[in-house]
C-alpha cells in the first residue's frame, strides 16, 4: 500500500515558489505547476519524435523518469537554474543519494520495482538515455514558457539579459528534437502549450481560502502520478500504464474552455452537469483539437471522452466495461486498456487531499469543510481492481 508520507510528497511542490526573486504572477509559478507543465511538453515532444521520425519511446521510462525528477525537485526546493546545475555537474551523485535518503521509506512500499529504479535512473548514465533528453528538452521549454512572462514583467532587471541568453543557448541544445522545432518555429503547437499553460492561473476550490493553493494543471498532475501509483499497485502492463497515466495529466483539460465549475454548482439545477459536459465536449473540438496533429487526434478523445469509464477497444471499437472485467479479460497491450473508474477515483482522492491538507493547517473554510465531507460520503467506499480506496481516505480521517 502506498503510504500516506508519499501522497503527502506529491503536493510538496506546491509550495515551492519560483522566479521569486522576480516580479510574477501570484499564481501559476509554482514548482508542481511548472513539473506538470514540464509532462505536457514531454508528451508532446515524445509523440513527434515517434509519430514523425519513426523513434522508438518507452513511455514507462518517460513516465517513471518525469517522476524522479519531480521528487528530485521536490527535496532540493527552488534552487536557482545556474546554482541547480553546478551543483549537479559536480556533485550529482552525492545530491542523488541524498535525495533518495530523504524520500527511502517513503517510496519503499511502492511495486513495480519504483526505487531500483529510480536508482538505475539517477546513477546509470546509459539508463532511458533517450527519454531523459526528452524531457531535458521539456524542462527548458516549460522554463522558456515561464520566463516569456517573467521577461515581460521585469523589463529592465540587472541581468534578465544574461537570463533571457542562458535560457535560449539550452533550448538550442535540443534543436535536432522535431518537437522543439515545432514549437520554436510553429504556431499550432505553441498555442496548444499557451492552453495548457493557461490551466497554471485557474485555482483549485476557487471559492475557499486554501494551503497550499493549487492550480487546475497540478491537480492534473497529481491524479497522472496517483494513476500511475495505483497501476503498479495492480500489476498493470505498459499500454494500461500509458493510458492510465496520460488520461489522467489531460482528464481537466477542456476546463482551460469553461474553467473550473465547482461540482456544487454544477449540481445545483438537474441536467446542468450533463450541459456543461456537451458544452466542454464541443468546444474542445472545435478550438483544442485542431492544434494537434490529426494523428494524435483519436488518442486525445479516447483519454478525454468518458475519462471516468473503464474501458478498452475490441474489435476496433470502444467497449466499456468495468476495471474488474478490464483486469480478468483486456488486461493485455492489444485491447488498449484504461482504468476510467481508477482515474474518478484518484481525482476525488487528489481533491479530498487538497482540503484535508489545507484544513490540517488551519484553513477551515465552510465550504471546504462539506466539499470534504461530501467526497468522503460519495468515494471512499470505492474498490478498484482490489484496491480498498477507503484506506487512502482514512489517512486524513480524524
Amino acid at each position: 500500500m502506498i503510504s500516506k508520507e508519499m501522497l503527502e510528497l506529491l503536493f510538496r511542490p506546491a509550495s515551492i515558489q519560483r522566479w521569486n526573486d522576480h516580479i510574477r504572477p501570484h499564481t501559476g509559478f509554482s514548482e508542481l505547476d511548472k513539473q506538470a507543465h514540464k509532462m505536457v511538453f514531454a508528451y508532446v515532444l515524445a509523440k513527434t519524435e515517434e509519430n514523425d521520425r519513426g523513434a522508438a519511446i518507452d513511455w514507462q521510462y518517460l513516465i517513471e523518469g518525469g517522476i524522479f525528477e519531480f521528487l528530485q525537485r521536490s527535496i532540493l526546493t527552488d534552487l536557482k537554474p545556474d546554482v541547480f546545475h553546478r551543483l549537479m555537474d559536480e556533485k550529482s551523485n552525492e545530491l542523488n543519494t541524498w535525495v533518495i535518503d530523504q524520500i527511502n521509506t517513503s517510496v519503499a512500499s511502492i511495486k513495480g520495482d519504483f526505487l531500483a529504479k529510480m536508482n538505475r535512473y539517477f546513477f546509470s548514465p546509459d539508463y532511458a538515455k533517450f527519454e531523459k533528453r526528452i524531457l531535458r528538452a521539456a524542462h527548458y521549454l516549460a522554463t522558456n514558457w515561464e520566463f516569456a512572462i517573467i521577461d515581460r514583467m521585469n523589463a529592465g532587471f540587472f541581468g534578465l539579459e544574461q537570463t533571457r541568453q542562458n535560457i535560449a543557448n539550452e533550448v538550442e541544445e535540443f534543436y535536432d528534437l522535431a518537437g522543439v522545432q515545432k514549437f520554436v518555429l510553429g504556431k499550432k503547437s505553441r498555442n496548444f502549450m499557451d492552453l495548457v499553460g493557461q490551466l497554471r492561473f485557474q485555482q483549485r476550490w476557487a471559492q475557499s481560502p486554501r494551503v497550499p493553493e493549487t492550480s487546475v494543471l497540478g491537480h492534473m498532475l497529481i491524479v497522472a502520478m496517483l494513476l500511475y501509483l495505483f497501476s503498479l499497485e495492480i500489476g498493470a502492463g505498459g499500454k494500461r500504464i500509458y493510458n492510465n497515466f496520460f488520461t489522467g495529466l489531460f482528464h481537466d483539460l477542456p476546463e482551460v474552455l469553461t474553467r473550473d465549475i465547482v461540482s456544487p454548482v454544477k449540481r445545483s439545477v438537474a441536467g446542468l452537469e450533463e450541459l456543461i459536459k456537451t458544452i466542454e465536449q464541443e468546444q474542445f473540438g472545435e478550438k483544442i483539437l485542431p492544434l494537434l496533429p490529426r494523428a494524435w487526434q483519436q488518442e486525445i478523445r479516447y483519454f478525454l471522452e468518458d475519462e471516468f469509464q473503464s474501458k478498452a477497444r475490441v474489435d476496433g471499437k470502444t467497449l466499456i466495461c468495468p476495471s474488474e472485467i478490464l483486469s480478468e479479460k483486456y488486461f493485455s497491450d492489444e485491447f488498449d486498456p484504461l482504468d476510467g473508474a481508477m482515474v474518478r477515483a484518484a481525482d476525488q482522492l487528489a481533491a479530498y487531499i487538497e482540503a484535508s491538507m489545507s484544513v490540517d493547517y488551519g484553513i477551515k473554510a465552510p465550504d471546504m469543510l462539506k466539499g470534504k465531507e461530501m467526497i468522503y460520503a460519495k468515494y471512499a467506499s470505492a474498490k478498484i481492481c482490489g484496491i480498498d480506496f477507503k484506506a487512502y481516505f482514512d489517512y486524513w480521517q480524524l
